[in-house]
């Protein structure tokens, strides 16, 4: 009889050390060549001349004033994408590592948040006019990722026993929680359009950047107050302070909105008052939550489990992000005119 083949086993790659030392690594040096590369996509800015700054693509020149708002509005919305993304990373890693990456897709949100992360720092350092393309492409793919993610986590909620209902709203994957990566790209890819625009008239999609700035960031404050508010509505809201998140914002959505009416050139003194409150509700809210750490069972002594199960400290930032963006769109509101 002729002999019997033996069937071989695949192949199968075993990464050294633990999986998520490896996956920290590999987002870690992902987001240092974007950084990296960021700089080296820098498209040539407007070359100085006479205290004006001259755009030789367009044949007009533009005065200095001008340009310093618009790099100034550019790095503030580099900042609020950092604050998100990094509300994201440590999030995101910490909710898929409860879940235990059963799904591979779970690892995108890390390194994507990682590479928009290092590509937001590195617009925050940068007072030059010009866009880069790497960093427009590293948010673009942000946004992008967040809405794919948003889909997931939809399916997820969906396909359990009794669909769309409060209880797997409560506890199946946070629904809204991927478009906090999605705003982040959005305020990156605005920064670099911001970088680009007439510095003297700075416009998104024809239309005077600072209303359509601050009409977005109104409607990003409001879907960041719904998913806190369901959140914290399955916390029964036991703690007052758990209110904040759910009246506060929409009150500043409310101010920007308004902010937006008036006439350019205006003082925006209470809009600003009110997103530098937002913003640092956020940041307050980190304090709150590791409160809420600290008095589950075994307390932060206890922190591998509570850190997974306890209220998400990285989750409040994400409300000081679009605050930030809010205050971008304040800048450019009170310092340009319109031509409309």
């Amino acid at each position: 009889m002729p002999p019997t083949l033996r069937r071989a086993s695949p192949l199968r790659l075993e990464l050294p050390g633990h999986p998520v030392a490896t996956l920290a690594l590999a987002a870690a040096g992902a987001g240092l060549l974007t950084w990296l590369a960021a700089g080296r996509s820098k498209r040539a800015g407007p070359a100085s001349q006479g205290g004006r700054q001259a755009l030789p693509d367009r044949g007009r020149s533009y005065g200095s004033r001008g340009a310093e708002v618009t790099a100034s509005a550019a790095q503030r919305l580099n900042h609020a994408s950092s604050m998100l993304a990094a509300s994201v990373l440590f999030d995101s890693g910490l909710e898929h590592y409860r879940g235990q990456f059963f799904n591979r897709a779970m690892y995108t949100p890390i390194v994507v948040s990682s590479i928009t992360l290092a590509s937001s720092l590195h617009g925050a350092g940068d007072t030059d006019p010009g866009s880069s393309r790497v960093r427009h492409a590293a948010q673009a793919l942000a946004g992008l990722t967040g809405l794919v993610g948003f889909g997931f986590h939809a399916w997820n909620v969906g396909k359990r026993e009794g669909g769309y209902s409060f209880q797997n709203l409560f506890y199946a994957a946070p629904i809204g929680a991927p478009m906090a990566l999605t705003l982040a790209g959005i305020l990156g890819v605005v920064a670099e359009r911001v970088r680009d625009a007439d510095p003297d008239a700075p416009e998104l999609a024809g239309l005077p950047a600072g209303k359509v700035l601050a009409l977005a960031t109104a409607g990003m404050l409001l879907g960041t107050t719904a998913e806190a508010g369901l959140l914290h509505f399955r916390g029964a809201f036991q703690n007052p302070a758990m209110l904040l998140p759910v009246t506060l914002p929409p009150l500043g959505a409310a101010a920007l909105a308004l902010a937006a009416t008036r006439a350019p050139g205006a003082s925006q003194t209470e809009a600003k008052a009110a997103m530098w409150a937002v913003s640092a509700m956020g940041i307050i809210g980190v304090a709150f939550h590791a409160y809420g750490v600290a008095r589950m069972m075994g307390g932060w002594g206890n922190w591998r489990q509570n850190l997974i199960d306890g209220p998400p400290l990285p989750a409040p930032p994400s409300f000081s992000g679009v605050a930030l963006g809010g205050l971008a769109a304040l800048e450019l509101l009170e310092r340009h005119r319109s031509r409309f």
